[in-house]
């Protein structure tokens, strides 16, 4: 799996912060980009927060041809993939490794999962019925998302920090990166697994319950 330069760049600080982190209090990193605000307190004094890179508001249409967007999982931490229904590679592995989890983490509230489909010409919300079906997922806990070219390849690259693109010479004509990305329920990145992984998708399935834990305190 090829990475982009910057997700790798990323993934390595994040890695690095993960060690340590874990050694402290278990928790696990943040992702992407960060900046510093200062705020003025009720006392009027000053404190330098850090502002973390979040997953931007979203609309886009689901298997059920309902649109859905950030108030949809609310409060939750969720999975999100890129995919497309007549992958001939990677993307069959992706979703069988995903199933598991899904099946994992079923009857938890706070728990979701978002697969967003890259071909924009085919994959109608019809179509991903039928996909949804096959898989065996016939509720509202995995959402399949179909949107504009433009809105879900932005999303993608710009927010997810997946690499998708299209290129002719390739079977199957799209291309993108395998990671399941876990995000918590303030939108922000906390894990990349590679999806086509057995071992690292089992990771991210014992790192849901840490990923949690934090909003229980």
């Amino acid at each position: 799996m090829k990475f982009s330069p910057l997700f790798s760049l990323l993934l390595f600080a994040s890695m690095v912060g993960m060690l340590t982190s874990c050694k402290q209090d278990k928790k696990l990193p943040i992702f992407g980009m960060r900046d510093t605000k200062t705020v003025t307190l009720a006392d009027g004094s000053k404190q330098v927060d850090t502002v973390y890179q979040t997953i931007p508001n979203f609309s886009f249409l689901n298997q059920d041809s309902t649109y859905i967007n950030n108030d949809t999982f609310k409060n939750k931490v969720y999975v999100a993939d890129f995919f497309f229904t007549s992958c001939p590679s990677i993307c069959p592995i992706m979703h069988r490794n995903m199933k598991k989890v899904y099946e994992e983490y079923k009857s938890n509230p706070e728990v979701g999962f978002l697969s967003h489909t890259i071909d924009f010409k085919y994959d109608k919300p019809s179509v991903l019925k039928r996909y949804a079906s096959k898989l065996g997922v016939d509720d509202q806990k995995w959402q399949f998302a179909y949107g504009s070219k433009e809105d879900i390849y932005t999303i993608a690259e710009k927010s997810y920090l997946v690499s998708v693109t299209i290129d002719s010479t390739q079977k199957g004509m799209y291309v993108h990166q395998g990671w399941l990305v876990l995000v918590d329920k303030d939108r922000r990145i906390r894990g990349a697994y590679d999806g086509t992984d057995a071992k690292q998708v089992e990771q991210m399935a014992k790192d849901i319950p840490v990923l949690l834990a934090e909003y229980k305190k």
